[in-house]
């Protein structure tokens, strides 16, 4: 009984000794700022290219103006992450905020893609899938006694890339730059390969959710017995 009381002390001592972190603590840190833009870049994108309509055909400079956006957004992606950890300015917040900009812009333009029939809603539902529910479990760590955001693993961050990629190809509007007749074959090789490149993010996709559910829930019982 008194070992049960003394170890329930020591574990209140070390709570008191080592708080856990406010998710608002450093919420206007550089890194943090760098990925708030990110998310105003992520908006503009999404508003252009609604306007832009299918394949562009409402106003195709818009559509080449949203394609760069994008491109730009995806290409930052790194930026913050790379600011927090080189000036030791990693938090919470920007632990959560970096991975939620990615599926803003990501997931995004894929609904807008889906919208126009330049992909399949299959495809956008089943990501949209996993990274709601991933996104709402990082919220529910986050509440635990002890809980701190995960960050993204591997294959995440491999998924972000290949997902980038392909969507980055799928905006583009290549077409415009063939006036022929008939579809060329480096126009037909080259949406093949933009497919193909996004089919290969969705598998990462559901991998990477595989593997974060495994971290969060299956691995810290293994590590306790």
């Amino acid at each position: 009984m008194n070992s049960m009381s003394s170890e329930s002390t020591d574990k209140q001592a070390e709570v008191k000794a080592n708080p856990k972190a406010s998710i608002f603590d450093g919420w206007n840190a550089p890194p943090n700022l760098v990925t708030y833009s990110r998310i105003v870049l992520v908006i503009i994108f999404l508003v252009l290219d609604v306007m832009a309509g299918e394949w562009g055909a409402d106003n195709l400079t818009l559509r080449w103006v949203a394609a760069v956006l994008f491109i730009i957004a995806a290409s930052t992606d790194k930026i913050d992450g790379w600011m927090a950890r080189k000036y030791n300015q990693v938090t919470e917040m920007g632990k959560l905020m970096d991975p939620i900009a990615d599926k803003l812009l990501t997931c995004g333009a894929m609904i807008v893609c889906s919208v126009f029939g330049e992909l399949g809603w299959w495809v956008t539902a089943l990501f949209l899938i996993r990274e709601i529910g991933i996104t709402v479990m990082r919220f529910f760590v986050m509440e635990r006694p002890g809980g701190k955001v995960i960050a993204a693993a591997w294959p995440g961050k491999l998924k972000t890339v290949f997902q980038c990629v392909g969507l980055s190809m799928l905006l583009l509007p290549m077409w415009t730059l063939d006036n022929s007749a008939t579809t060329p074959m480096w126009l037909t090789g080259y949406y093949f390969l933009t497919y193909t490149i996004i089919y290969v993010a969705l598998v990462l996709c559901l991998y990477s959710g595989g593997v974060y559910l495994y971290n969060t829930f299956v691995a810290p019982k293994k590590a306790e017995q």
